[in-house]
């Protein structure tokens, strides 16, 4: 490549394969990168619709970022895609990922089945979770974080997606700014669940990238948040109302026996695409 103007698409990939990476990796940030920067779908690209010079070299200069030091695209950029919208990211936020959206999915279906009004989001991060939850049904959110920079990017994102008076954020470490009479009629976390001595064998890029108040649990097993939330849950659910989960690989039947000695009912694990537990959710039962 001897100018900007003669960079192509694959010779982008063959510097990600370069780099370690699968082509389909490859092909997959570089037109996330094409359409964050340019707005430019991988469509209009076969049609013949090419990105402006000055997108080409942003293109360019996010993919050098991302080989020299395997920052996630997605902060490169400051924007993921979550259930088909875009959602502003930092370094100060999880990076959505697709395991989530059945989390969500899972949670809108029995929203809309109960006619559920008031949602809790525990640790809501971009405020993904709570902003599609609040999109996708009747309901009012509210997403609590320890992060005041988590929050500002989340306050943005329902901002962004009309979503204001329907997504709703506050600090509080888990329940320690939710007053004794509000009431929600289900809850609903994807809590930190790696445990800290875990760190080292993370990938680089979540291991030196995203925020790890997120991430680490301090005991040994993750499960340190998934008791905290379900021993107290009670106290802020309605009657039959519902607590649901986002689990590790190894942890939904775990999650499942804490979420049942906390007087929780009818609990269901969920499979993701890959076959791995990854959603558990349950009814009080009191």
């Amino acid at each position: 490549m001897n100018t900007i103007r003669d960079l192509k698409k694959s010779d982008l990939i063959k510097a990600y394969i370069d780099s370690g990476f699968s082509a389909e990796t490859a092909a997959a940030e570089i037109d996330f990168a094409i359409e964050i920067i340019s707005g430019l779908t991988p469509k209009d690209l076969i049609v013949g619709i090419m990105p402006s010079l000055k997108d080409l070299q942003k293109i360019y200069d996010a993919v050098q970022t991302r080989l020299s030091t395997r920052q996630p695209m997605a902060q490169i950029l400051g924007y993921a895609f979550f259930m088909g919208n875009k959602f502003e990211v930092s370094i100060n936020t999880l990076i959505p990922r697709p395991e989530t959206e059945l989390l969500v999915r899972k949670a809108i279906d029995i929203i809309k089945e109960k006619d559920f009004k008031q949602i809790l989001d525990i640790g809501t991060g971009s405020g993904c979770i709570a902003c599609m939850i609040a999109k996708n049904t009747r309901s009012q959110v509210l997403g609590v974080d320890v992060s005041n920079d988590a929050l500002k990017i989340a306050l943005n994102n329902a901002m962004h997606l009309d979503l204001m008076n329907r997504a709703l954020f506050r600090k509080s470490d888990l329940f320690s700014k939710i007053r004794e009479d509000e009431k929600f009629d289900m809850i609903v976390s994807n809590p930190p669940y790696i445990p800290l001595k875990d760190r080292p064998h993370l990938q680089i890029e979540v291991r030196d990238f995203e925020p790890e108040t997120a991430l680490y649990t301090q005991d040994d097993s993750g499960l340190e948040y998934y008791e905290k939330i379900s021993s107290k849950a009670h106290q802020y659910l309605n009657t039959n109302g519902y607590l649901a989960f986002e689990t590790g690989d190894t942890q939904a039947e775990k999650v499942k026996a804490i979420m049942t000695d906390c007087a929780f009912k009818n609990i269901e694990i969920l499979k993701d695409v890959t076959g791995i537990q990854r959603v558990v959710c349950g009814v009080l039962n009191i």
